[in-house]
């Protein structure tokens, strides 16, 4: 997913809102704190999948040399980077 920091702030902002509305959720630090805090997990998750699909990538890559022109590239991405995020335990 690519989003940029201010989206990222929205998205964030979005949600905190709704669990504070909704009282589900409470500070014990400063909620701007929080608030950093989550946007940096965002970015860092954000990262994660880039570098996931940088690895299905060159898996793709390898996959194709070896299998020439009936590859078929735009299929096989979801399927290959859904199984490889599960096989690391990582929620896409």
């Amino acid at each position: 997913m690519k989003l940029n920091s201010k989206q990222i702030d929205r998205l964030v902002k979005h949600i905190f809102n709704e669990l504070k509305s909704q009282n589900l959720i409470t500070f014990k630090e400063k909620e701007e704190k929080v608030f950093q805090r989550a946007c940096d997990i965002v970015l860092e998750n954000i990262q994660h999948e880039r570098d996931l699909d940088q690895e299905v990538n060159v898996m793709l890559d390898d996959l194709e040399r070896d299998h020439g022109g009936e590859f078929q590239r735009y299929k096989m991405f979801p399927l290959l980077k859904k199984k490889v995020a599960k096989e690391k335990g990582f929620v896409l």
